[in-house]
C-alpha cells in the first residue's frame, strides 16, 4: 500500500474499488502484438505516473529495438508523434470502475484508465529528437520500461501520400448511420 498525497487515504495499485465490476477473461486472445522497443521515463511506480501526458513534462527516451529502427526515417519531419504503449501492469477485467473512489462507477470505455480489456496505452508526445535507434520526447504518462507497440505521426500534422481513395471523399453517407438497416 502506498499513501497518495493530498488524499489522506491508502491506495493499492490492483485494488477493486468499491462499485467497481470485474469479469473473467477470456481463455485465448485474438491476436499477437510485437513489441518493437520499450520506453524510458522517470516513473517507476503507478502511484507517481501523471494521468496525463504534458507538453511540457519530462523527457522521455523510447529504444527502438531492430529490425524497425530503419522505420524511424522521415519521423522527424513531425513535431508531435502518437505514442502506442502496452500497460503491462493494469488490470484488464474491470467493466465498471470508480476512479474517483466515492461509490459511483463508470464504464470503462468512457475512461481513459489504464485499466482495459486491452491496456493500449496512446500520447501525443512533442519529439525533441532522434539519434540512432533513441527518440526523445516529452509528454508521456507510463512507467518506465513499459513496451512499445507503435510510433505514427500526429493525425493532425499528417497528410496521406498516397494517392486518394473515394472513401477520403465522403461525407454524410446514410449507411454509415447506427439506424441503417444491415
Amino acid at each position: 500500500m502506498e499513501f497518495v498525497e493530498g488524499s489522506g487515504r491508502m491506495v493499492r495499485e490492483n485494488e477493486i474499488r468499491k462499485a467497481e465490476v470485474s469479469v473473467a477473461l477470456p481463455s485465448t486472445t485474438d491476436a499477437g502484438l510485437i513489441f518493437i522497443g520499450r520506453v524510458r521515463t522517470p516513473w517507476t511506480s503507478r502511484m507517481e505516473t501523471p494521468r496525463q501526458g504534458r507538453a511540457d513534462g519530462p523527457l522521455c527516451r523510447i529504444e527502438v529495438f531492430e529490425p524497425w529502427v530503419a522505420a524511424l526515417a522521415d519521423l522527424e519531419q513531425y513535431e508531435r508523434i502518437e505514442v502506442l504503449y502496452w500497460l503491462h501492469l493494469s488490470r484488464r477485467d474491470l467493466v465498471l470502475q470508480s476512479p474517483a473512489n466515492d461509490g459511483t462507477s463508470r464504464g470503462t470505455f468512457s475512461l481513459r484508465s489504464p485499466a482495459r480489456p486491452n491496456p493500449i496505452g496512446t500520447a501525443i508526445a512533442h519529439l525533441v529528437s532522434i539519434e540512432g535507434a533513441i527518440v526523445r520526447v516529452r509528454g508521456l504518462d507510463c512507467l518506465d520500461g513499459t513496451p512499445l507497440l507503435d510510433l505514427k505521426p500526429d493525425r493532425e500534422l499528417f497528410t496521406p501520400i498516397a494517392p486518394p481513395q473515394p472513401g477520403d471523399f465522403q461525407v454524410g453517407d446514410p449507411s454509415l448511420s447506427p439506424s441503417f438497416p444491415r
